[in-house]
């Protein structure tokens, strides 16, 4: 098995079966073996009972099914975890990024990389329709933020939902992260980076939803989640 791709998924009823539809029909034109994972968060709509139904019409479809709402970074870990692909990817279940856009990532793969993630702040990168002037700046701010808190210097967009990993990084990695919910990406990558794993970002295509909103009481419980990484880091917490 060459890939794996592990959508995290909570209330997508709607959306999932058309990102599931563009992924197989994608991946079933490669030449290598895949499979697609579905991780429903404890979903309050029929997320899975969807999932469940195309397994029929998507011979390599997964799912997980969890009962209770963990947060987004305990179902990625989990999916990416009970994976079985030399390399795991996690993608975002509305389909911002399509999955053509791998293709950037099996070079750096090649070169040596261990965890390659789509950035949206790179040179070459794509945000259709672009942010608003005030969004751009309140992200740059938030990275510059968690840059400095955790060290994840040179990492312009550690947010993204487009991340792959190799097995090996995945396999030692994962198991050691203690966030479920908004600061699981940069936990992520400064564990990766300090166990020595090579980080590359790519530039990505991102289809942006300008109704999308981010809510004050989010980003306050993401930095105080950085802040949790990082007195994680000076305790000596990660193993």
């Amino acid at each position: 098995m060459k890939l794996s791709v592990i959508i995290p998924s909570y209330n997508e009823e709607d959306r999932l079966p058309k990102t599931l539809k563009e992924i197989d029909a994608y991946l079933k034109r490669q030449s290598y073996d895949y499979e697609i994972i579905v991780v429903n968060d404890g979903s309050k709509d029929k997320t899975a009972e969807v999932a469940e139904s195309l397994k029929p019409e998507i011979a390599n479809l997964k799912l997980i099914d969890n009962q209770e709402n963990h947060g987004k970074g305990y179902v990625v870990r989990q999916g990416m975890l009970e994976a079985t692909g030399e390399y795991r990817l996690f993608t975002d279940a509305d389909n911002s990024t399509s999955i053509d856009q791998i293709e950037k990532m099996w070079p750096e793969f090649e070169q040596g990389y261990d965890v390659v993630i789509g950035s949206r702040d790179v040179k070459g990168a794509t945000m259709d329709p672009p942010q608003p002037l005030f969004r751009r700046l309140l992200g740059e701010i938030f990275n510059l933020i968690v840059q400095f808190m955790v060290g994840l210097w040179g990492i312009w967009d550690t947010q993204c939902g487009f991340k792959a990993m190799t097995r090996k990084s995945a396999l030692e990695v994962l198991p050691q992260c203690k966030i479920d919910r908004f600061a699981f990406d940069p936990e992520i990558l400064i564990l990766a980076k300090k166990k020595g794993y090579k980080i590359k970002e790519v530039p990505i295509y991102w289809k942006n939803d300008i109704q999308s909103k981010v809510k004050f009481k989010w980003m306050v419980k993401m930095l105080l989640e950085v802040l949790q990484i990082r007195l994680n880091i000076i305790t000596k917490k990660y193993a």
